[in-house]
């Protein structure tokens, strides 16, 4: 079945990629999850928007990318979570979490998607998560988890 990309698909491509899946994993999961729509000859139309709307949006050169980087790396990033008495968190810290908090302390837009997280933050204290800003920039945060 072929099928227009809404959202990026790891390991499928990105938003307005035009591809070719199995009927049952289009059927079943890209398209009720909003990840994709079918194809049809009129769809190319949504295919133009989704990529201008993803060039608006995106970083496009390694300058761009490399000032950005810059300014993540400088942030003091101060994450108030729920904690209970030996700092063990109700939960975990999740990239959207991150997100939030970079944008609370007026760092720059980050794609929650972007936002990679090593091992489960699931303890108060300074942690690091890693911002993939295009494939071969990588931003290093400095996360402090505090109780709430």
């Amino acid at each position: 079945m072929k099928i227009i990309l809404t959202n990026e698909v790891s390991g499928l491509g990105t938003a307005g990629d035009i591809v070719e899946v199995k009927d049952g994993y289009a059927r079943n999961y890209l398209v009720p999850r909003g990840f994709a729509i079918r194809w049809t000859k009129g769809g190319q139309k949504d295919v133009d928007a989704i990529r201008r709307a993803r060039k608006i949006h995106e970083i496009q050169t390694l300058e761009q990318a490399n000032e950005v980087k810059g300014k993540l790396e400088g942030l003091n990033v101060k994450l108030a979570v729920r904690a209970g008495d030996a700092g063990r968190l109700f939960g975990s810290v999740t990239p959207s979490d991150v997100v939030a908090a970079i944008k609370a302390v007026d760092g720059p837009l980050v794609d929650k998607r972007r936002v990679e997280i090593g091992s489960p933050i699931k303890t108060t204290g300074a942690h690091t998560v890693t911002v993939k800003l295009l494939s071969d920039v990588v931003a290093k945060i400095n996360v402090d988890v505090v109780a709430a």
